[in-house]
């Protein structure tokens, strides 16, 4: 059996220019990079602005497992599916961090015969959006640092700077240093520390950006520290705003590559969802819709938080309105919901698959509550048996939901091609009519907001709030960022905020152990459990089997 990156390798790539011009992208518009890659030009939104938009579909998911679900894998295969259909259909994915691909958890440029390609460049350094991304915040940092060593006009709190610097890269060493050592040449010492590029504020602002003019200003309203009669200092006042933009101007554009079997996809934008929101980009986002009848995109992990922060966040921003959600599960996923071990999950076992199916009740549950449409989809495996199938089946059947088995990893478009004809089917009968709104309105207060999705999405009892959070809220609403939307810091693993809580947990409650304003972006980001914005890698990380040969061809990446 083929590995992903061999089964790419073998891919027949069409010239990158060749895919633009079947969506009607002129040449002129196109920035290559390289024969297979390209970023498309700010000339194309002004081209397509008054094109009717697309249908959008989101592709989400259950809460994730070791086992694995497959969502871009899906992603991916319906997109080359409603090419087989005689669909035009454009695919908008986020990019891949270089944390998890040398980690543990993978790419994301699909699985299989379901793959977006070149697979090796867009896992690795692509276009280099991430580095202009980890620049601009480093730049940032620098300059806050800097403005401190040459006297400190700002009067800076050192203690009360809350602009971290990033690397794309999981190193659990670096999440909390001290810098400025080394005496009076090397600036003030004081406590810092990183995040993940796909968890700075950078990424996020990348990503709900409209164009150029509006990243600028988001960067300028960063929260970047208090000074010393508790006032806040914002990153316009650092002055260095227009270098950032300039370091950013060439990553805002959407990156254009194709699938194995040629059907267009835009990857751009890759903030985590467990500790970001999750979502490409809305400008990627927005040209699909405009280059195709249907535009594919994914919202990171399970719909707790992914589809939630897409909904409510990303929806909310760019006044989108999906036609439809395609959710994705695995009989094996659900039977580890119902607590079979992982070794186990090739083996029928009907009892725990009864349990951990109340897991993807609750998530077409939540997906109802936005009032739109929604498709099953299970990515099948090979063990899976008829009798785990039809118990599905009936199950999602009583639900007054459609279900496809879909077999996209093993045979691409081919094997996707009943859920791409139940997505249509869904959206010509429901999609057109679909009332879609998010779950709750800009003038709650925070907690309320905190406490709508506790309630609604996690099925809590209740929210509790440390000493730290409550005074962190009431920072941030003193401040007049009441009215931004939230993004809940939680794990993937669980509707609870304990990893270890899994299918439908009951009677318990979640804890916000802090909170913070991203006031550039546009949201408060409220800290629940023990997520880290700083990963680690696992004890045998992803990277010590990928190589490279002298003809400069990789190995091991997945």
């Amino acid at each position: 059996m083929l590995s992903d990156i061999e089964i790419a390798q073998g891919a027949n790539m069409k010239k990158i220019s060749q895919i633009a011009s079947e969506i009607g992208v002129g040449e002129e518009y196109l920035e290559p990079y390289g024969h297979y890659k390209a970023k498309l030009s700010e000339g194309l939104y002004s081209k397509l602005a008054l094109e009717d938009d697309g249908k959008l579909i989101l592709v989400t998911a259950i809460n994730p497992t070791p086992a694995g679900e497959g969502k871009t894998t899906v992603s991916v295969g319906l997109a080359q599916a409603m090419g087989r259909i005689g669909k035009k259909a454009v695919l908008a994915l986020r990019e891949p961090s270089l944390g998890p691909v040398f980690g543990i958890k993978g790419g994301a440029a699909g699985g299989g015969y379901s793959q977006a390609v070149p697979m090796e460049d867009i896992n690795l350094h692509f276009t280099g959006d991430m580095h202009a991304i980890t620049s601009a915040n480093n730049l940032l940092c620098a300059m806050i640092d800097n403005h401190i060593h040459q006297g400190n006009e700002l009067k800076i709190d050192q203690r009360r700077i809350l602009f971290k610097r990033c690397l794309d890269m999981n190193d659990r060493a670096l999440r909390d240093i001290v810098v400025g050592l080394g005496g009076k040449p090397n600036g003030f010492p004081r406590e810092d520390g990183f995040n993940i590029t796909v968890a700075s504020e950078i990424m996020a602002i990348l990503c709900l950006a409209s164009d150029l003019s509006d990243l600028k200003k988001r960067l300028e309203n960063i929260l970047v520290a208090y000074n010393l009669d508790g006032e806040p200092v914002f990153a316009k006042e650092i002055g260095c705003c227009g270098a950032m933009t300039a370091l950013l101007k060439d990553a805002l554009k959407p990156n254009l590559v194709q699938t194995l079997e040629n059907n267009p996809v835009l990857i751009h934008g890759g903030p985590f969802a467990n500790i970001a929101h999750g979502c490409n980009s809305l400008r990627a986002t927005k040209l699909a819709l405009k280059l195709g009848d249907y535009c594919i995109t994914e919202a990171g992990f399970g719909s707790d938080l992914g589809a939630e922060k897409f909904f409510d966040i990303k929806c909310r921003y760019g006044k989108l309105k999906p036609s439809c959600v395609v959710l994705v599960a695995t009989v094996r996923a659900l039977k580890y919901n119902g607590k079979v071990p992982k070794d186990s999950l090739s083996e029928e076992n009907m009892w725990a698959l009864e349990k951990g199916i109340e897991n993807l009740r609750v998530h077409i549950e939540n997906m109802h509550k936005y009032h739109v449409p929604v498709v099953v989809a299970i990515n099948r495996f090979h063990t899976d048996t008829d009798r785990e199938l039809e118990f599905v089946r009936d199950f999602c059947e009583k639900m007054g939901v459609e279900v496809s088995m879909c077999e996209v990893f093993a045979k691409g478009g081919e094997g996707g091609v009943d859920l791409a004809n139940k997505v249509c089917e869904t959206i010509s009968l429901c999609g057109e009519n679909s009332d879609f709104k998010p779950l709750y309105a800009s003038d709650l207060s925070i907690k309320d907001k905190v406490e709508k999705i506790a309630r609604e999405i996690y099925r809590a009892d209740r929210v509790k709030y440390t000493r730290q959070a409550e005074k962190a809220i009431k920072d941030i609403e003193n401040l007049g960022f009441r009215d931004l939307p939230v993004c809940v810091a939680k794990t993937q693993y669980s509707l609870s905020d304990d990893p270890s809580l899994l299918g439908k947990p009951k009677n318990f409650s979640i804890t916000v152990r802090d909170a913070k304003v991203c006031s550039g972006a546009g949201f408060v980001v409220i800290y629940t459990g023990d997520i880290l914005t700083m990963p680690g890698l696992p004890k045998k990380p992803s990277a010590l089997g990928i190589d490279c040969d002298s003809d400069g061809v990789i190995t091991g990446l997945f």
